[in-house]
């Protein structure tokens, strides 16, 4: 069974980016082990003196470095995500690469209509920075639109069709996942022929 690393994009009570994390943990449970990180007492970025990280910032880093794949649930403000979220990034890319080619599924609730499309497309961008480097699905967006009735007292997504899209997406995630784990070691086999090269030379 693969273990994965949630991140909720947001700190704010009852939020449903929240419970979309909770439910794919426990949506996922008899398939993957979820496990919910909380950087919600990490403070505003800035830069420490020798490169100091806050209490808890490495710990989080060690377990999405160990992890297979990372998934992240993000709301949308101003057509981005929210600054709760470019301060975990900003952390954790902060002399620190525990992203460096991670799989990383990206999921998101929204009140509105239309999802958190933009922030979606934002947070694929801020992924693919030299800094963090982590790897993703083309065309893989999970979107959960009027999220305020998209789920039961339960937590547990009210929509079969929806929860049948995320099924979807997620199989394709974990094949994406294999995938990247086996270019890893091909790239590890690669490194390890170069270096036997330059001894000999």
């Amino acid at each position: 069974m693969k273990h994965y690393i949630g991140i909720a994009g947001t700190h704010a009570k009852g939020s449903t980016n929240t419970k979309l994390i909770h439910f794919i943990k426990n949506h996922l449970a008899d398939r993957a082990e979820v496990e919910i990180i909380d950087a919600s007492n990490w403070p505003v970025f800035q830069k420490t003196p020798n490169g100091k990280l806050p209490e808890g910032v490495q710990a989080v880093a060690d377990k999405i470095a160990a992890a297979d794949g990372v998934i992240i649930s993000t709301p949308e403000y101003d057509h981005t995500i929210p600054a709760a979220l470019m301060n975990t990034f900003a952390w954790l890319s902060y002399g620190i690469h525990p992203f460096d080619n991670k799989p990383v599924m990206i999921t998101g609730a929204s009140f509105g209509a239309l999802g958190t499309s933009r922030a979606q497309g934002h947070l694929r961008r801020m992924l693919d920075a030299p800094e963090i480097h982590a790897q993703t699905m083309a065309s893989s967006d999970f979107m959960v639109s009027r999220s305020l009735n998209a789920f039961d007292e339960e937590g547990n997504l009210k929509d079969p069709a929806l929860v049948k899209r995320f099924d979807e997406l997620f199989a394709e995630f974990e094949v994406f996942v294999d995938l990247m784990a086996k270019l890893a070691q091909v790239n590890q086999v690669a490194e390890a022929d170069a270096a036997k090269v330059g001894e000999a030379e």
